[in-house]
């Protein structure tokens, strides 16, 4: 392998990885991961790399690995010269420049959908990722006002596995919605109202969409008279919600094992 070793962790060619903390895409698709679990994930979903970060040890452990890695940069830097990048010390030795996949034409989208509204946590957008991908549903619908699932943090918490899914960004909710009843969805919003169905009892259909609304506010009326059925998970008296990463888990696992 060919190295360009760092000297100087200021030096321009690194700006990106100053950079992109939490904001972690651009226009143009740049995103940056980290930790070796998250960016041998990613090299192995064949995701576009520009270049890689990383220490020698993880160069050495990986060498096979990266041996695909023909046209992206190898930079070679201490633990210590990363640390002063990221700000803090660190417990893994890579990150990662990459440009997210294309996303998925929304007629393209696999029977089993799993879309969020106005979820504003980088984390739950990671938790949701990485449980759709366990369970077997392999597309994401987000919106395009809220984090983007390739994103820093998002990326970590779903160990990079959202790259395993087909992925779109809407911009309308309701046109969306609209749209996929029109290609044969049913749409299922998790919502707790007065005529919800208990989830032990819903009949799912082939193809559906669940659709999970925001951790505090949940779904408008305006957007749940859009849905065909609210579902809603049966609780102890009491306990008024799940949090919104481990409802929508509970839901898709239940969704997946009915169809």
């Amino acid at each position: 392998m060919n190295f360009t070793i760092i000297t100087d962790i200021n030096d321009k060619t690194l700006t990106l990885y100053h950079q992109f903390r939490e904001n972690a895409f651009r226009e143009n698709g740049d995103f940056i991961a980290d930790s070796p679990k998250v960016v041998n994930l990613l090299l192995e979903e064949g995701i576009e790399i520009k270049s890689i970060l990383a220490t020698q040890s993880y160069y050495d452990e990986f060498a096979e690995l990266l041996s695909h890695c023909k046209d992206a940069i190898l930079y070679l830097a201490t633990k210590e010269q990363m640390q002063n990048i990221v700000g803090h010390k660190i417990h893994h030795n890579v990150m990662m420049h990459g440009i997210r996949p294309k996303e998925t034409a929304l007629d393209q989208l696999g029977n089993n959908i799993i879309m969020l509204d106005e979820i504003s946590s980088t984390q739950n957008i990671g938790a949701i990722a990485r449980s759709a991908a366990a369970i077997g549903i392999d597309s994401y619908l987000v919106p395009s006002y809220g984090p983007h699932p390739y994103s820093r943090r998002a990326l970590r918490v779903s160990m990079g596995h959202v790259s395993m899914l087909k992925t779109h960004i809407y911009s309308d909710i309701k046109e969306t919605i609209l749209t996929l009843k029109e290609n044969g969805y049913r749409i299922y919003a998790a919502e707790v109202t007065q005529d919800s169905t208990a989830l032990n009892d819903v009949k799912v259909t082939d193809k559906w969409v669940l659709l999970m609304g925001h951790e505090g506010s949940g779904l408008s009326e305006e957007i749940l008279s859009l849905c065909d059925e609210v579902v809603t998970i049966e609780m102890m008296e009491g306990v008024k919600s799940f949090n919104v990463g481990i409802a929508a888990s509970i839901m898709m696992y239940q969704f997946k094992h009915r169809t």
